[in-house]
């Protein structure tokens, strides 16, 4: 591997969820592999994922990761100069397997060992295609398990200015999903059907919440499409899979970009990204887009292989967390509840 004496190359590892993934990243932008190990079809027979059955593919897969990441990137281990692994927040046995495989390595090849947190991992994927992204900047990070609207202040530095207050916006779409036989997951299901289906077909509630302008609530619009769909079903009314998927997809949409674009101008944001699984829809990236050029503020959003659980979004932020000379003990453990900014 080609890098300069005051290069910073970092083997990093992600496991708090459904994916094994391993990548080495130089400065934090420069990715030299990212290799992901994918449970998804094992996952999809049981409409969604089993914790048990991830902890265990963990520890099947991990090691072949590693040492598929090593290779791409045509690194020695005497080249790296940190290891770094998510450790929380995620399922408490997933994140197990790669804080337990990240201590191995720190210990048996004396390298320094950087804990890093989930969301501030998918906050640093957008480093790594948009170079000239520095902070401060506002961003949203969609997921399977996260709402956050964050005001990134300097690197490391963060204020979650809204959350989820029950469903996350992926967990909305993957029950939505399910009740209109799409089944898991259910984020690109519903983003492909969306596409012959009529947005305006029904008109699905857009919740707020009364004390938080920032905040987000997606449970009552989940209940809102259950019981459309059982109002259909006791009238004995065709439901439209298509169009059902075209109008949550839109009240979702709606919400977020209506929230984000809120707080980027009460704090007079002239940089938006957004971040997370569900950043991989393109309506969503769409609609944040035409906002943003409304607004005179600069978007930015990284690949849809970066907005899924990966390892570069790890190593972008561990790299940072490095030069600020953050490091982790041997007492480095899964903290699946963990608060972004804690430590």
């Amino acid at each position: 591997m080609q890098k300069n004496s005051e290069d910073i190359a970092i083997l990093a590892i992600e496991s708090s969820c459904d994916e094994t993934a391993a990548a080495v990243v130089v400065n934090g932008r420069d990715v030299r592999s990212n290799v992901i190990s994918s449970q998804i079809d094992l996952h999809t027979l049981y409409g969604g994922v089993v914790p048990e059955i991830a902890s265990r593919k963990h520890i099947e897969k991990i090691n072949q990761v590693i040492a598929e990441a090593m290779q791409e990137a045509e690194a020695g281990w005497e080249e790296l100069d940190a290891i770094a692994v998510t450790y929380g927040p995620g399922l408490v046995g997933a994140l197990l397997v790669g804080v337990a495989e990240a201590k191995a390595i720190s210990y048996a090849r004396k390298l320094p060992l950087i804990g890093v947190h989930h969301i501030e991992g998918h906050i640093s994927a957008n480093y790594i295609e948009n170079k000239e992204l520095k902070p401060p900047f506002l961003c949203l990070v969609v997921s399977g398990g996260h709402t956050h609207l964050v005001n990134v202040a300097d690197y490391g530095k963060y204020e979650i200015l809204g959350r989820t207050r029950d469903d996350a916006a992926g967990e909305a779409f993957d029950k939505v999903a399910r009740a209109i036989g799409l089944g898991y997951p259910g984020g690109p299901k519903i983003e492909r059907v969306s596409k012959i289906g009529n947005p305006h077909a029904v008109e699905f509630p857009r919740p707020k919440v009364a004390d938080d302008a920032y905040d987000f609530s997606f449970s009552g619009l989940k209940s809102a499409v259950l019981n459309y769909i059982n109002g259909c079903n006791m009238k004995n009314i065709p439901v439209v899979q298509e169009d059902v998927a075209a109008s949550f997809q839109k009240a979702v949409i709606d919400v977020l970009v209506g929230n984000a674009m809120h707080a980027a101008g009460q704090y007079h944001a002239t940089k938006f990204a957004i971040a997370g699984g569900v950043a991989s829809n393109g309506t969503l990236r769409e609609a944040m887009k035409q906002a943003c050029e409304e607004r005179n503020i600069a978007f930015y959003h990284p690949s849809p292989i970066l907005c899924t659980d990966n390892a570069a979004m790890i190593g972008a932020a561990a790299y940072y967390d490095y030069k600020a000379g953050i490091r982790s003990g041997w007492d480095l453990n899964a903290v699946p509840n963990l608060k972004l900014g804690e430590r």
